[in-house]
């Protein structure tokens, strides 16, 4: 089982490989939950399926230029990292986004991720 530090770390590079869904599949605990506002239509998301299918449906549709993640800062269960990424979706054009990612670790897993956009 992973220490919360391991998992925030392993977590940010990951990301910064752009290995979104190994991330997941890593990382995330079945029943995990997503809180995203980008994602207007299931802006609360459970089940770590579905959270891969929409990662799978977003990257499909994404062309990612660049991300650069923070350092983790762990208090207690929680994780945060700071996100930006510039990227570009098919029929909605090139995006910039800034965002506080939170993450809550039970048991050697991430439980739930919530992003605040800047």
């Amino acid at each position: 089982m992973y220490t919360i530090h391991e998992i925030a770390n392993r977590l940010t590079e990951l990301v910064s490989q752009q290995k979104f869904v190994e991330a997941y599949e890593q990382l995330y605990a079945d029943d995990a939950e997503s809180t995203d506002p980008l994602n207007r239509e299931q802006s609360l998301l459970k089940d770590l399926t579905k959270l891969v299918e929409r990662e799978k449906d977003f990257l499909s549709r994404t062309e990612i230029h660049k991300i650069t993640l923070s350092e983790p800062l762990v208090a207690g269960n929680y994780f945060v990292v700071g996100l930006s990424m510039d990227f570009t979706i098919k029929d909605q054009g090139k995006m910039l986004i800034e965002e506080l990612c939170v993450y809550k670790v039970k048991d050697g897993k991430i439980i739930s991720q919530q992003f605040f956009i800047g």
